[in-house]
Formats: C-alpha cells, structure tokens, sequence
C-alpha cells in the first residue's frame, strides 16, 4: 500500500497566513502604542525621582559585603528570649489577621457593586482605601498612645491595615463571581440575605481563605517591625540590637524570623490543599 501525501491547496495556505499577519496587526494598535509610551515614560520618571543607579550598587558593593560580615557568627546566647518574641509576634499576627477576616466579611460585601447600590459601595470603598493607605506603624503609634506599649497595640494595628487589604481583596473576588447562581436563588423569591450565604458565599470562600492564610504570613513580617515603636513582638529586641550595633544578635534574630516564616509558609500552603 503506498503511502499518500496529501498537500494543502496553496490558497489556503496563503490564507492561513493572511490571517496570522491580521491578527499580528490588532495587536499593535495606536492605542497600545499610546500606553506603552506612556508607561515607559512612568518608569523612566520613577527611576529619575528614585535616584535609581546600579552603577552605585556595584561601586558600593564592597562596603556592603563589609557590612554584612559583622551580622557573622550568629549569637544565640539569649534564645530563649527570641523564642518568646517569635511566639509573641506570631501572636499578633494571629488575632490581627482573623478579626480583619471576620470585620473583611460583611464589609466587602458592602464594597462589591454587583450587591449594593453606588451609595453604599462608594464610603466603604474609601474607608478600605484609607486603612490600606496608612502604613501599620502609624496605626500602632496611635494605638500605643491609647492602650499603651506592648503587644496590644500591634495587634489592633495589624487588625485595621489588614481589614483594608483583606476588604478589598474579598470585594473583587464578590465581583467576579458566577451570576448564575443567584440569580436561581433569587427566582425561588429568597431575600437578599439568603442570596448572599447561598449564592456568593460558597463562591469566594476558597478564595477567601487563601487571601487570608496570605495575609497572615504577610502579617507576621509585619509584627516583627512594630516592636520599633513599642508595640510588642520581637521587633522590640531587633530594635535594641540595631541601636546597640549588636550585629550578631540581629542575625540570630532574623534567622528567627525566616525560620517562623518558612513553617508558616508550609503550613499555609498544606491548609490551602485541604481546604480549597
């Protein structure tokens, strides 16, 4: 049996390639050419307004190998005190994360256009914009002042910046839920309440837990830098170490920390599995 070649018609194959070429030409459009200048335009801006040079970062590179050799060896000699810190910090980040969960909730259903009405979605949306926009340090000054030093102060601190986050990550994924859904719950004549626990909430709750576990890593790095203005966590002994140039100290400190956060990571990541 002999074998048969088949060859496609030559027209056909200039047409193929007539409309790779056409949908080539879309995507260079003089609106993308229009955004591609203007970004590059943002970056070299951004570069001049950062005195962005890595022919400094090379020069200096000595000086930061220099640096970097005093943090060597680590002193451990008070361990027992960084374990405390760790626990502490991690502390924190525990009860800031899940109260801004829990406060995220309702909140973000308020700021998700495609469940309340302009009026509402608008104030809230700027409430989250504000506790995203303050840096947690400047929440933790305000809540030293109001309950004092120590880990307190943090925790309140980390609960408002990550209810801002958390709020606006929880409302996008409202937004972007299957429509279907609700709109088959709400045909049945359930109210508006009932639509929201049975027709969004079984929607974005993978997500939401994976914003959260994220969140909370996020947060842990966080509280370990709140101790510089006295509001708990091992950033308080980081601190001291940092303006007592007890080099080696700090190191053993940070390995604390990336050790904390690497179990944390893998904890996370096996609770994502389960969960989701």
């Amino acid at each position: 049996m002999s074998d048969r070649i088949t060859l496609e018609p030559r027209g056909s194959a200039s047409q193929a390639v007539r409309e790779m070429l056409a949908r080539e030409n879309k995507l260079i459009t003089p609106n993308r050419i229009f955004y591609l200048v203007v970004g590059i335009a943002i970056l070299v801006f951004a570069g001049i307004q950062s005195d962005l040079s890595f022919i400094e970062l090379a020069q200096g590179g000595g000086n930061m190998v220099e640096y970097i050799s005093r943090y060597f060896p680590p002193d451990f000699t008070e361990w027992r005190s960084y374990l405390s810190d760790t626990l502490e910090t991690i502390s924190m980040a525990v009860w800031g994360t899940v109260m801004a969960a829990i406060v995220s909730v309702p909140l973000s259903i308020f700021a998700s256009d495609n469940i309340c009405p302009a009026w509402i979605v608008f104030p809230i949306r700027r409430l989250l914009d504000a506790m995203r926009a303050i840096n947690e340090v400047v929440f933790a000054l305000i809540f030293v002042v109001a309950v004092g030093l120590g880990p307190f102060a943090g925790m309140l601190a980390l609960f408002v910046h990550t209810t801002g986050t958390l709020g606006k990550l929880f409302s996008e994924a409202v937004e972007s839920i299957d429509p279907g859904p609700v709109e088959g719950i709400r045909a049945t004549g359930s109210s508006k309440l009932q639509e929201i626990l049975f027709g969004v909430i079984p929607q974005v709750l993978p997500l939401w837990t994976s914003y959260t576990l994220y969140r909370f890593e996020a947060d842990v790095r966080s509280a370990s830098v709140l101790g510089i203005v006295g509001a708990g966590g091992i950033g308080v002994s980081l601190y001291q170490s940092f303006r007592s140039f007890q080099y080696q100290q700090v190191c053993a400190i940070l390995i604390f920390l990336i050790v904390a956060v690497a179990l944390i990571d893998t904890l996370s990541s096996r609770l994502r599995r389960n969960l989701i």
